[in-house]
């Protein structure tokens, strides 16, 4: 039984986020559209074109030393030969250590994602991603909210 258009792009956005935690930066480009692309990080401007798309991959990958994508929240859509996917990305993630042969201090974050997929004759390329980051209450602002 060949697999739905559904399980595909499961399985393409799972690649997404799989090569992002090995450092694979060859992996990652192939599975981009070749053009017209555009991308959105938290708290970064839209990102469009391959080059500056992949660039920008490029940089997250050379500044972090280790990422872990915990996927929660996926949702698939597939409408012809588009196909979208929200998810929440639970990120753990360090950055370089102080000291050599060491990881940085691990950081937790959450973000929102939404990952756009075309139908190509080389299977499900990635058109666009965006993430927002999820603002969380802090135990401060959470004190101030409650009756005294």
């Amino acid at each position: 039984m060949s697999p739905t258009d559904t399980e595909l792009v499961e399985k393409a956005n799972t690649a997404f986020y799989e090569a992002m935690e090995q450092g694979d930066f060859e992996e990652l480009s192939a599975l981009w559209m070749d053009e017209d692309i555009s991308c959105v990080h938290p708290g970064w401007p839209v990102l469009s074109g391959r080059g500056e798309v992949l660039r920008s991959y490029a940089l997250i990958m050379a500044n972090t030393e280790y990422i872990q994508f915990f996927l929660t929240d996926v949702k698939v859509s597939v409408a012809g030969d588009t196909a979208l996917v929200t998810c929440t990305e639970n990120i753990l993630s360090g950055g370089p250590a102080e000291e050599a042969g060491e990881l940085g201090p691990l950081v937790g974050q959450l973000v929102v994602a939404t990952n756009v997929f075309r139908r190509t004759s080389d299977g499900w390329k990635i058109w666009s991603h965006h993430g927002s980051p999820v603002l969380t209450e802090t135990e401060g602002e959470e004190d101030e909210d409650s009756p005294s």
